[in-house]
């Protein structure tokens, strides 16, 4: 294994910092419509670099929460979906040291993208961040194991990867990585064994 490659929410981020729940936990409640009327018809394109973040979210805010702005319903998503899991970080630290590189594989838009790398500060962390925005190519598609494979700089085979959806696990297998799928409360070490071989260390 020369890259480990790891998903973002789920894996390395569980919801609000101050309690785990899930971003939208209460503000879906009180904006009913925001899953219908945002990520089920604009979320798409966004999420694969297609169109901006904040246009789409205004026009939907303007006819379901008027008295709500774009930029201030991404501050609130993007403040109270940042709980890391600090012990998988530091397992992750330790990876690092090692002189394995670290990327972050995940489906983000290109806002968040740089918020967690610049503001939450993943960028110390990690030697880069593989996102479906910039790659025009959300997972599961192979096209997203394609590219994420060639901006590392290795052979499928070298990359190992941990995400908490199956159906991504599976499509990096068939891509040629090494993945597993990512519980809560797995410890890395014990994910990364399923991976090794004898005689050579993780």
């Amino acid at each position: 294994m020369k890259v480990l490659m790891v998903d973002v929410d789920g894996v390395l981020i569980h919801g609000r910092p101050t309690d785990g729940l899930p971003l939208f936990t209460y503000l879906e409640r009180d904006l009913g419509l925001l899953q219908q009327e945002f990520f089920q018809t604009c979320w798409g394109d966004i999420i694969i670099g297609r169109e901006p973040l904040e246009p789409g979210l205004a026009k939907v805010l303007a006819k379901i929460a008027p008295h709500l702005s774009a930029a201030t319903l991404i501050d609130y998503w993007f403040e109270n979906d940042r709980r890391l899991d600090l012990n998988l970080l530091e397992e992750l630290a330790a990876i690092r040291q090692s002189g394995i590189s670290l990327f972050l594989a995940t489906n983000q838009e290109h806002r968040r993208a740089r918020y967690l790398m610049e503001e939450v500060g993943l960028g110390a962390h990690f030697d880069g961040i593989l996102y479906s925005a910039a790659l025009g190519h959300r997972k599961p598609s192979p096209e997203f194991f394609r590219l994420g494979t060639e901006r590392a700089g290795v052979l499928p085979g070298e990359i190992a990867f941990i995400d908490d959806m199956a159906e991504n696990i599976e499509a990096a297998r068939q891509f040629g990585w090494n993945a597993a799928q990512w519980t809560a409360g797995a410890r890395l070490h014990e994910t990364l064994s399923a991976f090794s071989h004898p005689g050579r260390a993780i």
